[in-house]
């Protein structure tokens, strides 16, 4: 394979923006392209061969179009629903996320950890798996954010209304005496700052960005596929019928040049 193709992200829309921001800054030489499947958002209330039916229409894009030599599954709800097969499908290397339910673990004093996430990554059995894993002397409180994820797609990151939904999700675990809340949405980075306000500044707020970025440079590592090169693509393709959807990638993304694509939608026959 060669080390010029790009690497290859997807999310159920502009949450893995946050993933691709800090997998840029991690392989500045890699070649990124990133699909937003925005149409189908939130993947969170979708039954899991749903999910799956996406990845694969999502990665057969990717591949077809853009030769990609590594996958990130930058949503904790389809890495939870459809890794598994997805790297029996697929050669390539795949990364995908989990909730930081281990860094949680380690950061809090009072053994009290708060975990935001949708109801499909709460759901799933892999997160079970991983809740059980550390359960021992710490209690791990889960809060399913029903609808954050369509409020934060419209772009109004810090609106009244998210603000009043984020301040209901965060109650309970207020309640709890939380000291660490895990971000375990990818969508779930544009509202940090209005859960640390909430406590003020007094918990740990832990999301998982930065460690898949190095996760993404150890595969390359492993493969041999790291790249230098001059001639990097970036592209974000979104369905998102959002006619403002190009500003508020760009609003996200700041200082960095992604071009822009809508696609209408990705299905079995494209």
């Amino acid at each position: 394979m060669n080390k010029s193709f790009p690497i290859g992200i997807f999310d159920s829309g502009i949450g893995g923006l946050s993933v691709l921001s800090k997998i840029q800054s991690q392989l500045p030489g890699e070649s990124l392209i990133y699909v937003a499947d925005s149409l189908n958002a939130p993947y969170g209330t979708k039954d899991n061969l749903i999910i799956l039916r996406r990845a694969i229409v999502i990665v057969d894009f990717l591949i077809k179009h853009h030769q990609i030599k590594l996958l990130v599954i930058a949503c904790n709800t389809a890495t939870a629903a459809a890794i598994k097969e997805l790297r029996s499908i697929y050669s390539i290397p795949i990364v995908g996320m989990e909730p930081a339910i281990k860094p949680a673990n380690e950061a809090s004093v009072l053994k009290k950890v708060g975990i935001l996430a949708t109801e499909g990554t709460l759901k799933s059995s892999k997160f079970s798996a991983l809740l059980d894993t550390y359960s021992g002397d710490t209690q791990f409180y889960t809060q399913p954010c029903v609808g954050l994820v369509e409020l934060i797609e419209q772009g109004h990151l810090e609106s009244k209304e998210i603000i009043t939904l984020v301040h209901k999700n965060l109650m309970p675990l207020y309640e709890k005496n939380v000291d660490v809340i895990v971000l375990g949405c990818t969508h779930f980075i544009f509202i940090k700052n209005i859960v640390e306000d909430f406590f003020d500044k007094k918990v740990t707020v832990i999301e998982t960005g930065s460690a898949v970025a190095i996760q993404v440079q150890r595969k390359l590592n492993e493969f041999s596929l790291e790249n230098n090169g001059p001639n990097i693509q970036r592209i974000i393709y979104s369905n998102s019928p959002n006619e403002n959807m190009d500003k508020i990638i760009h609003s996200i993304l700041a200082a960095n040049k992604f071009e822009y694509v809508f696609y209408s939608n990705w299905n079995e026959e494209q």
